[in-house]
């Protein structure tokens, strides 16, 4: 992949190469792409139609035009791998690749774009459905309240597009740094945090009055306090200038829109920070209520209900970040949790995530309805002390999941309400891969929420939480795509292009899961399919003059 970096992509070829003899029909083996190629044939010969020829200039563009067309047919055919994932019809499930968190620079422009260019086509002969990116409001929107540059995400729709991948959008409406995986720091638009510094209160605060500029705090999502507008109608008017701008290709090219709705972008609160070393795996988290906005709402709760003392502050006992359950008055076997006051607090805590979920989706559905494209909406994966009574790490990130109450079912029937697919993470993980004293079980976890999926009626996707190439963390996902258990997966969305995932045996493992995935069955490649083969991604450098272009384009 260093050559992506020094060459021009005018002409791109992508090649598996191997000792072992391949099949006329095995497409897999090798795969070349002469579009770029043949583009400069057309320009060249439009550009000797023009020069050295008596025909006229609409002949020439005609001839342009049928070998320009005859280029895109012969890709089109490249591109159609047998077993990959054809759209509606296939009982298969289609895989996505998320983009690099930095994919559009803080400029607004596309980053690197010859080498994403490249990427986009290697992951096109690999059966590869479409990719995903970051909208970042930091980016968009960071010039002024709507004032919005789409700019650089409008060049990779173009790309994505030219190779007939699909794309999902993710709404992102929460800084990028601080988190597992964040490779760059995109804050929040300077505006916001600009009022921010006015009234820290906007964003989320624990118990010790630590404040988190991840994401704007639900407590103040009905108040006009950024601007004049409420936070519900920043995301929508966001919202509105995204389908505005890329109208005709919604439901097309741009197939899904990710909504938003919490750190990371998942409907949860942030109450396991990693920035500063503030949050360590496998720590229980804080409760994030103490911003003066949640603090109102929790007393109006609790006079609601004739116990106002129960309004006055967050609970005393919960500990703190890197705490174990047991360690916790409130968490352990016998706590807090399971009294009357815990119940009212947690329904308090969880119910208001929920009211912020229906107001971001309702808004979400309000702008895309009629576009063609699917709406999601993502939920962390929080399998560290699953198998513990109080599921502690779950229910301080809002989710009310406990060993007698399931948390997830009313999660998935938001999703519902609104025509959202409900998009999960740690598909990949294994439960003997976990560490035995923090009590985890990915497995049981994803099981619980399949099952409830299936219960709401809810469209499930799938996602990775961390970087995987093995071919056992593949396998898991093939496995807990199937509908065996509660819903199976609509779609499985990869974490992340990178330059590691086309080092040898790591692209032979993606694209070999690609093929189990739209086959819907766990398969391996032939031996001789896995020997000695290499991805080699060439770039040739082309040079073309301005009159040609001019030609071309005439």
């Amino acid at each position: 992949m260093a050559a992506a970096s020094r060459l021009s992509t005018s002409s791109i070829r992508v090649s598996l190469s191997s000792t072992a003899r391949r099949r006329r029909d095995d497409i897999c083996a090798t795969v070349r792409f002469p579009r770029a190629r043949m583009f400069s044939c057309s320009i060249r010969a439009a550009a000797k139609s023009s020069t050295s020829t008596c025909e006229p200039q609409a002949s020439a563009n005609q001839k342009t035009a049928g070998l320009m067309q005859q280029a895109e047919e012969q890709e089109e055919r490249l591109h159609t791998i047998p077993g990959s994932h054809g759209g509606s019809g296939s009982s298969g499930v289609p895989v996505f690749v998320m983009l690099p968190l930095d994919t559009v620079t803080h400029a607004g422009s596309l980053n690197k774009p010859k080498a994403l260019n490249a990427s986009l086509m290697a992951l096109k002969s690999a059966g590869v459905e479409g990719v995903m990116v970051d909208a970042w409001w930091g980016l968009v929107e960071k010039d002024g309240p709507l004032n919005y540059n789409w700019e650089g995400y409008a060049e990779l729709v173009q790309m994505a597009h030219r190779h007939r991948l699909k794309l999902q959008v993710v709404m992102s409406f929460h800084q990028c740094g601080g988190n597992v995986g964040d490779s760059c720091s995109i804050p929040l638009p300077p505006w916001v945090l600009e009022e921010i510094s006015k009234n820290p209160d906007l964003v989320y605060t624990d118990r010790s009055g630590r404040r988190n500029p991840e994401y704007i705090s639900l407590g103040c999502d009905a108040l006009p306090v950024l601007r004049g507008r409420t936070p519900i109608q920043v995301y929508s008017d966001y919202m509105r200038s995204f389908r505005d701008r890329f109208r005709d290709y919604l439901g097309g090219t741009i197939v899904e829109v990710q909504v938003g709705m919490g750190p990371c972008g998942e409907l949860r609160y942030p109450s396991y920070p990693e920035t500063n070393g503030t949050w360590r795996f496998p720590g229980i988290g804080e409760f994030q209520c103490y911003d003066k906005y949640m603090k109102a709402s929790l007393q109006a709760a609790a006079d609601a209900v004739g116990r106002s003392e129960w309004g006055r502050d967050g609970p005393h006992d919960s500990g703190n970040y890197n705490q174990f359950p047991d360690d916790t008055g409130f968490f352990r076997r016998d706590g807090t949790w399971n009294t009357e006051y815990g119940k009212f607090f947690l329904g308090w805590y969880s119910g208001k995530l929920l009211e912020h979920g229906e107001g971001v989706l309702s808004a979400a559905e309000g702008v895309f309805q009629g576009t063609g494209a699917k709406l999601s909406g993502k939920v962390a994966g929080i399998h560290w002390h699953y198998n513990t009574r109080s599921h502690a790490a779950e229910l301080t990130a809002g989710y009310y999941n406990t060993r007698d109450r399931d948390g997830y079912v009313e999660i998935a029937r938001l999703m519902a309400r609104h025509g959202a697919a409900l998009n999960f993470t740690c598909m990949e993980m294994r439960d003997h891969e976990q560490p035995q004293h923090a009590g985890c079980s990915p497995e049981g976890l994803v099981r619980q929420v399949k099952k409830a999926a299936e219960v709401a009626g809810a469209e499930l996707a799938g996602e990775n939480a961390l970087e995987r190439y093995d071919a056992g963390g593949y396998e898991q996902v093939v496995a807990t795509s199937r509908s065996d258990v509660g819903s199976g997966l609509s779609a499985f969305t990869y974490l992340r292009l990178n330059k590691r995932l086309f080092e040898g045996e790591n692209w032979r493992n993606m694209v070999e899961f690609v093929k189990s995935m739209s086959e819907g069955r766990s398969r391996r490649l032939p031996e001789s399919d896995r020997t000695a083969t290499d991805l080699r991604v060439i770039f040739v450098k082309e040079k073309m003059s301005d009159e040609h272009k001019e030609a071309a384009m005439a």
